[in-house]
């Protein structure tokens, strides 16, 4: 049986070599996503595709059935009442 000490010892050194794995493998993501970001540049034409002075039109008013909304309305009263 060993000590407690030594097995913290060892609990320690495996998080460290966990912990730096990890770095390690981030490390090396991000560096490949960098490269692969230089070798194959984004699109720029589609971005400017859209023009700038164009203003987004609301969505058209959609008339609502009073019926509908009298058993939304009823329903919701009901669930409140419980």
């Amino acid at each position: 049986m060993t000590s407690i000490s030594e097995q913290l010892s060892d609990a320690l050194g495996i998080m460290i070599m966990g912990m730096g794995l990890v770095f390690i493998f981030l490390s090396m993501l991000i560096i490949g996503i960098g490269i692969v970001a230089k070798l194959f540049p984004a699109p720029i034409a589609a971005a400017t595709a859209a023009p700038a002075t164009a203003i987004p039109r609301a969505p058209a008013q959609v008339a609502l059935n009073p019926k509908l909304v009298a058993a939304i309305t009823s329903a919701i009263h009901q669930y409140r009442a419980k």
